[in-house]
Formats: C-alpha cells, structure tokens, sequence
C-alpha cells in the first residue's frame, strides 16, 4: 500500500501541499540532501523513493542498524559508476540516528560532492543524534504524525484495493472498529494497516471487521516513549510545566505516560524532589517532606504499589501553592560570592577560640540574640562591602506570607534602635 505517487501520500501537507518546500523541490527536479524527521509511519520512507522516482534516480537503502562502513564504500563505487553512465544515487539511510561518528563521516565528502544525495530517516531528535558536520549539509524536514482521519482514510483504501490491498476479501468494517483503528494507531500508517491485516484474519462468516475484532487484532497499545531519547525530555518537560502550572490533571497524565513508557521511577522522583525546592519552596516546607517520603514509599514498596506514593506526591505538588523565591535568591547569592571572593567576614562575627585573636577584636562586640526575649539583636552578618544587599524577599504565598511576617516584624525592632516604632511583636 505504500504511495506510489506524490498524489498518493496522505497527510504531510505542510511539505508536500501546493507550493510548500518539498514539493517545489520534487517537482523542479533538483533535490539536495534532506533528513526526515518523525514518528513511526509518518511516511519517511515513502518520500525517500518518491525522490529518486522524481528525479529519476536510483533508489539505495542503507540500514544504519545493521551495514557498516564496508558497505558505505561500495555503495560510493556504485553510485561513481552510476554517474558515469549519467545516472544519479538517492542514498535513503534508515535509522540515521543510529549511525557511529565514523559512519557519519564516511559520508561527508560524498554529500559534499554531490556523488549521491543522501536522505535520512530519523524517529529522534537530529540535533542530539546526528553530528554537526553532517547536520549543517542537509536540510532537515519535519513530519507530523497522520490525524485520525487521516489513518482511516488508509485503512479505508486499503480495504478497497484488490491490487495491492484487501479488496478481494470484499470485508466489511463497522464504523466503531474504524474509529478504533485509526484512534490507536496513534498517527502510525504502518501499524494501522498491519492490525488491519490482523483483523481481516480474524473476521467470522460474515465478513465484517467489528469493534470486538479490532480489539482483538490491536492487543496491547504500546507508548511511544524513549528513556534516552527526545519523547523522554518531551514528558519531563510537560509533567514539570503541569505541576508548575498547579494542573493536578494534566500531571497525573504525564506522570503516568512517562511510567507506562517504562521510564525509572526514582528519575521521576529526583525531578519532583528538585521541583518540590525550585518551584515550591518555602510556600509550602512540606513540599518536601512528602516527596522524600514517596521517594522511601516507593523504595519500600516498588512497582505498582510504590506507584501510588508518586502520584499522591505529584498531586501535593501541583496543587501546592507555588513560590521560587529561594531558588532566586540562591541563585543571587552564588553571584555575589562570585563577585566578592575575597570578602573578609566581618570582626564581630568571627571565632575567636585564641588569645592572639581575641586581641585582634575578633568577636569583639558580637550581641547573643537569646540574650533578649524576642531572640533577635539587629547586628550585620554580610561583609562592609555588600552590607545592604537583599538576596531573598518571601512570596505572597502559603507559608511565605508567615515568613514575610517575621522579617517584617525583625525590621521593626531594627528600626526601634533607630528610634522608630516597632510593630507589636504579636503580629509574628
């Protein structure tokens, strides 16, 4: 059922619609090297020889998962004795991502020279996976997985070809199962159509694809997820901006898509410890206390039941009032340690365990806080330098507004010295 026309292809309309990019190529003719980038069954591989049809050239597969660097010298003498008898090479590279460095550099001075046009085909991110000097010489097209409909309206064709489909079978297929197929081929042609020839064994007397067989033909419906790839830095990034985003739902969801997709669940737990101090802090301490508890839940317990102490986790954390205060003021402070290394700490704070010392007035003039009954002597703890910086101001938020009570209230007995009223020390 593979397209054997640009008309053919479904979907892709951004690349292959009237005027758009690829489409100008393919039809003027004149087509550099390109890297597709996309899901599973987007049709990469069908654009590859949709290229060489169109520009009349021949058409070389390369695995990158199985062949080497042998392989890529005589598909680099085949493609010289091609072009002496005035013939081109599309070179199609599946897997591309897959390919060692010294793979990839086999190729780059034969797509410099234009002996072959080299098209890839990746599932994973190029910028991660391909080096940059291979990187910079191709164009890199992006493509979309297939709507819906789109997937039906193949698996619609399919049924109906008695060439190269299933048209001699003459089946019949309920509207609910092709929803179904075409629902949970997740935007997959290859794998819409591989269930429907599943099911078209399956089917009774009378013919007809129901739900029932669908169902049965579909079986388990894996995620498409990567622990090293872009889908895992993809989730991470959702279930990070959900729970900053206080969307206990949508954290729900991609927490458990990251655990269905087989993802470590102690990974996810780090990321919640470092969100529970980043994004949370000091609006709500317990933030914390409740991640490091389903992080030992979980170490106590193990998958699934360990499971449940994550979600709870993740649901006090996206509902937990947000503030990141302290984040932002730690980061002040690393600054301004690094820009005043060599401040020196202030005399009357500092130890002074020796005679010597204690005669060079250090600790001299140290007020003891417990020494009064509010525990609190106004005295300055930075260097003269830097004595007025500010590095943390508390949120409006959760604990933060208590917090913000107590350093309002230390100000005012600061400014009592000064001879300025102090709030009542009841407001703390």
């Amino acid at each position: 059922m593979r397209p054997r026309t640009l008309d053919e292809v479904v979907g892709q309309a951004q690349l292959l619609g009237p005027g758009r990019p690829l489409r100008r190529e393919l039809e003027s003719g004149r087509v550099a090297s390109m890297l597709f980038w996309g899901p599973p069954g987007s049709g990469k591989t069908t654009l590859g020889r949709l290229i060489a049809q169109h520009t009349d050239r021949a058409f070389v597969p390369f695995s990158a998962v199985s062949e080497g660097v042998p392989r890529v010298r005589e598909v680099v003498a085949e493609a010289e004795a091609r072009r002496e008898s005035g013939q081109g090479t599309v070179l199609f590279v599946d897997e591309i991502h897959r390919l060692n460095r010294a793979q990839q550099d086999a190729f780059l001075p034969h797509v410099e020279s234009g002996l072959f046009t080299l098209v890839g085909a990746t599932t994973e991110n190029p910028s991660f996976e391909v080096n940059g000097a291979l990187l910079s010489r191709v164009r890199v097209f992006v493509l979309e997985p297939l709507g819906v409909e789109q997937v039906a309206q193949l698996v619609d064709r399919a049924l109906a070809d008695r060439d190269r489909g299933l048209g001699a079978l003459d089946l019949g297929l309920d509207d609910e199962a092709r929803l179904a197929l075409a629902t949970e081929a997740d935007g997959d042609a290859r794998r819409a159509l591989t269930v429907l020839e599943a099911a078209a064994t399956l089917v009774g007397e009378d013919k007809r694809i129901t739900l029932a067989v669908a169902k049965d033909a579909l079986q388990l419906r894996v995620a498409r997820y990567d622990k090293s790839g872009e889908e895992h830095y993809n989730l991470i990034s959702a279930y990070h901006k959900a729970l900053r985003g206080s969307d206990p739902q949508g954290s729900l969801f991609w927490l458990a898509r990251m655990l269905a997709g087989g993802e470590d669940p102690l990974y996810v737990l780090r990321r919640m410890v470092r969100f529970a101090t980043e994004d949370v802090g000091l609006a709500d301490p317990q933030a914390l206390t409740v991640t490091i508890a389903a992080r030992d839940a979980y170490h106590f317990l193990g998958s699934p039941e360990g499971e449940l102490a994550i979600a709870e986790a993740c649901v006090y954390l996206a509902t937990a009032p947000k503030s990141n205060r302290v984040y932002e003021a730690w980061g002040a402070a690393m600054a301004l340690a690094a820009k005043h290394p060599a401040a020196a700490v202030p005399l009357h704070i500092r130890n002074a365990p020796t005679g010597l010392m204690k005669t060079l007035g250090y600790g001299e003039g140290y007020q003891y806080a417990h020494a009064v009954p509010e525990a609190y002597l106004p005295q300055d703890y930075l260097p003269d330098s830097i004595k007025d910086a500010t590095l943390y101001e508390p949120g409006p938020f959760g604990f933060e507004k208590e917090v913000a009570k107590r350093l309002a209230w230390w100000r005012g007995l600061r400014d009592k010295l000064d001879g300025r009223d102090a709030p009542s020390p009841s407001t703390n």
